[in-house]
Formats: structure tokens, sequence, C-alpha cells
């Protein structure tokens, strides 16, 4: 009964997303387009279901980002683990910060929530470079759906310590429920309108 309403909650969400957001596009991807040069959406490789998907965002960076990050390792924050985080990124664009900030980037993986390769709510999505580094008691969390928001999304996001934000999503998978995740959209709505930047 969960997963059959999780997923026509999912498909009704997305959907609704979608149409709100389709009358900013034109402004946001001219907007990204005037600034620099590239796609508009990028589709990055994330886990979710036990597979690797291409996430669809909003580009907020400067094209071939990618290949600066070896270059930047240096003045990565995070060393209690794999994720790569720098607070000043010189790779995001003008625009991109605006984007991050309201999480108006994360928008078009909505059109992954409706392929079903994600749900609204799930696990934090991570590389495949990065999920080789789970400790064996969260393993489980590479075949679970990945989610646009979720438990360690609302509760520190990218400032958590790494094995606490697999706590998190190791807690949602095993005790999760319709109520639950009606609560962490709750919160995720509630924290983009009063301090965006916390998720």
């Amino acid at each position: 009964y969960y997963y059959i309403m999780r997923r026509v909650l999912d498909i009704i969400g997305a959907s609704i997303g979608l149409l709100v957001l389709a009358p900013f596009m034109p402004l946001i991807a001219a907007a990204i387009k005037l600034e620099s040069r590239g796609p508009v959406i990028v589709k990055l490789n994330r886990v979710s279901g036990g597979r690797t998907i291409k996430v669809h965002k909003f580009r907020s960076m400067y094209e071939g980002a990618h290949l600066m990050k070896p270059v930047l390792a240096i003045l990565n924050e995070r060393n209690d683990g794999p994720f790569f985080k720098i607070t000043k990124d010189p790779r995001v664009t003008k625009v991109g910060k605006i984007l991050r900030k309201f999480r108006i980037d994360e928008f078009p993986q909505l059109i992954n929530v409706l392929k079903g390769e994600l749900a609204l709510v799930g696990p934090r999505p991570h590389e495949p470079e990065e999920v080789i580094f789970y400790p064996h008691p969260y393993k489980h969390l590479l075949i679970a759906k990945a989610g646009v928001t979720g438990l360690s999304q609302v509760s520190g996001a990218s400032g958590l310590p790494f094995l606490k934000e697999l706590e998190l999503d190791d807690h949602y998978v095993k005790n999760r429920s319709l109520a639950m995740d009606a609560k962490i959209l709750a919160k995720t709505a509630a924290i983009i309108f009063s301090d965006p930047t916390a998720v």
C-alpha cells in the first residue's frame, strides 16, 4: 500500500511542480545562457534504486566544472568522507548561486520522479565515485530509490558528517511511511522559505 500510494503522490507532486515551473523556464534558461555558455539543463550521474541514473538539474556551474575538481581538491572542506564541498566554489556562476540558494536548480529532478528514477522523498542521491565508500552497514541504501529531498537533506544536508548523513538515510529507509514523507516535504518547504541555504 505504501509503495503504491507513494508512487501516486510522486506523480501528482512532480506534475504539479513542473506545471508551476513551466512559466518561469524561459526566464531561467535565458539567465543561465546569458551568463555562460553550455546547456541549460545538465544530466549528472547519481545512484538510485541500485543503478546509476542521469539526474536532471539546471546548470549552476561553468561548463567543464568537473574537470576542475582535482585542482580544487585541496580546498575541499569535507575531510570526513568522500563528499566534496567548497563554500565559495569558484565553479558556481552568479546565476547558479541564486538557483542553488532557493534550490531552483533541483526542480528538473521532478522529471526523474515522473520517470520513476527518483522519489519526492528518499535517501540523498550521490555520485557513483562516492557511494563506493559507504560502510557495509549502509550498503543497502544503494538499492533504495533516492529522493529529491529526504531526512538527511532537512537535517543539515551537506553540512552533516558523512556517517551522520548515512545514519539519517538509514533511519528513513527502515521507518518510512506516508506520514514521515509528509513531514519531510513540509519541513523542506519551511526551510526553503525561511532559510534556503539550510537544505
